[in-house]
């Protein structure tokens, strides 16, 4: 141990960029979620991408485990190194390199967070869309190719990704795409590499595609007697062409939890979340034709706000979901399941994940992205107990299997990670094989993440 920090404080030359400490090691020992936690051997916190790659050099000739690191924000355990060895922290690689309002683009380090971007772009009057809820860094994001609700509107990381600076294991420095907005030049690495969790290399730099910020933005909040008919609700709004950013579904229980959690009044029923934005008289017809369509559908009420406090008040019930479940199971872990399944399927899917997971008696916040087929089920769990791990763990597996039958995927947007092994050849079949020979080309010694996907 004492050899490797020596060797590795010659590449750092830093004390203060390199770290033994037990505190520091809990810290990236585990994620957000139930995972069991595991050390690495020491922690290093790199500056530029030169120190990557004498890191990885140094890593790959002794075959010593790299798992790289953001804020900690992950799911499903992809920090955790699930073999010890170096961690490597990227959070001081957080510089905006450059900003081309011109293009809509803008170049950044994988430590950048996603709010310190929009903080960065707003005086250019851009944004960057995609927003998984947690304040994650952009390195982070395109590692699992993130999404969360604009996602129906601008697309995953995947599609916002135009080109990444990556170092390989062997600690090789290569580029993919560019600042192009399109290209049919050779493999498209860059896609390959966004959602490869870490496995594949460890991305330096990101060139992304920026949104000018809308003129106006307006929330609107839908409730209804069931989830049959919110969902309906939503189909048809999706199938009028209506310039739609969010359609959140959150379920009846959900809307309970959050009202004993927050000490609040809102309407126990399934609940439809929705937001445009764009130009006012835009947003304002299309808004319009959203509450024909919900009203056609038996909406009870329709309320909109677009000022931003009253927009934030709006959502509330829906993004305090997770911290509702927790609260109500103190000392207690979650299970966040993320299943995505087509989007005419999503209603019967929410309406048969709650079934089900009543059957099981467990406490459980289930919303829906519905605009593109993606929800959640977030699950309390006893990690010290191993029934509680077993029952929720078969939650999570019938989840899937439904997901799966209905022709969909384990994961719309936290990654596979240590806790959807499982069930990757169960979706992919021989293609998995695939994607085995894929990592050896680039990996060969495994030191890249070992553990994760496969």
């Amino acid at each position: 141990m004492t050899l490797m920090y020596d060797q590795l404080l010659n590449i750092i030359r830093d004390v203060d960029r390199i770290s033994l400490n037990e505190t520091i090691l809990e810290q990236h020992s585990k994620g957000m979620t139930y995972h069991t936690p595991q050390k690495p051997e020491l922690v290093v916190y790199p500056q530029t991408k030169e120190e990557v790659s004498q890191i990885l050099t140094y890593a790959n000739e002794r075959c010593i485990p790299v798992t790289p690191f953001g804020v900690g924000s992950s799911l499903e355990g992809h920090i955790i190194p699930a073999q010890g060895g170096i961690t490597v922290n990227l959070s001081l690689m957080n510089k905006v390199v450059e900003v081309r309002p011109e293009d809509f683009l803008v170049k950044v380090q994988p430590g950048v967070t996603r709010s310190q971007l929009n903080k960065e772009l707003k005086r250019h009057g851009l944004f960057f869309p995609v927003d998984p809820g947690a304040d994650a860094t952009i390195g982070g994001m395109a590692s699992t190719n993130a999404s969360g609700t604009n996602s129906v509107k601008y697309g995953t990381m995947k599609d916002q990704v135009l080109g990444l600076e990556v170092v390989l294991a062997d600690g090789r420095v290569v580029r993919t795409g560019g600042m192009a907005v399109k290209s049919s030049a050779g493999y498209n690495l860059t896609s390959l590499l966004v959602g490869s969790e870490g496995t594949l290399g460890i991305i330096t730099e990101i060139t992304l595609r920026l949104q000018g910020i809308p003129e106006i933005i307006v929330a609107s909040r839908a409730l209804f007697a069931s989830i049959e008919a919110a969902g309906n609700a939503a189909a048809a709004m999706l199938k009028s062409g209506l310039d739609l950013g969010k359609v959140e579904l959150v379920d009846q229980a959900t809307i309970q939890a959050v009202n004993a959690y927050k000490n609040t009044d809102y309407q126990e029923v399934p609940t439809l979340f929705i937001e445009m934005s764009g130009s006012e008289q835009a947003v304002k017809k299309d808004m319009e034709l959203a509450q024909e369509i919900a009203v056609e559908e038996g909406c009870q009420l329709f309320e909109s706000e677009s000022d931003s406090l009253a927009r934030a008040k709006l959502w509330e019930a829906r993004h305090h979901v997770a911290f509702a479940i927790q609260a109500a199971n103190p000392g207690k872990g979650l299970l966040s399941t993320d299943v995505c399944v087509p989007i005419s399927e999503l209603p019967n899917a929410i309406k048969e994940t709650r079934k089900l997971i009543e059957r099981h008696g467990v406490e459980a916040a289930i919303f829906g992205h519905v605009g593109d087929g993606n929800y959640h089920a977030v699950l309390s769990i006893d990690a010290n107990d191993p029934e509680s791990v077993k029952k929720i763990e078969e939650i999570n597996q019938q989840i899937v299997a439904y997901a799966l039958a209905k022709g969909g995927t384990c994961t719309g947007e936290h990654g596979i990670g240590l806790g959807k092994k499982q069930f990757l050849r169960l979706e992919h079949g021989e293609a998995v094989d695939i994607m085995k020979e894929i990592k050896v080309v680039f990996d060969p010694k495994r030191i890249l993440n070992p553990g994760k996907i496969f």
